[in-house]
């Protein structure tokens, strides 16, 4: 039987850009949990809402998405992932783009971010993934 080795123990980062949304809800559950499964390995997690994605955290919009019918709202995942330590940028640049305000953003948001800050993720973390 092979063994599962997992991580060595030592410190790593990892970058989520999410840049999915509400157009195709399918593809928003997996990266918050895959973020939480990488947070509770003591991995630090950054996700990035990006593009599509920023409409994420606007207040009703994850609460009324589920990736499948009958699952999990988008919402509850973002929640799991925050629970396991996951730190959640939004990015301001897309909001007007959105007609998004910083009043309409959900709780979970840690910050608000230009684009020079996920830069800076992208380059300081040991891997990025793309969603």
């Amino acid at each position: 039987m092979a063994e599962h080795h997992y991580l060595d123990n030592e410190e790593q980062s990892v970058v989520i850009v999410m840049t999915s949304g509400p157009s195709t809800p399918h593809r928003c559950a997996t990266p918050f949990y895959i973020g939480a499964i990488l947070a509770s390995m003591d991995t630090e997690v950054h996700i990035f809402f990006t593009m599509e994605g920023v409409m994420l955290a606007k207040k009703g919009v994850a609460a009324g998405l589920s990736a499948m019918e009958g699952g999990k709202t988008i919402l509850e995942f973002i929640r799991d992932a925050k629970a396991a330590g996951v730190k959640l940028h939004l990015c301001k640049p897309a909001m007007p783009g959105y007609d998004l305000a910083s009043n309409e953003l959900i709780d979970e948001i840690d910050s608000v971010d230009n684009a020079g800050a996920l830069a800076d993720l992208i380059l300081s973390s040991d891997k990025s993934m793309y969603f």
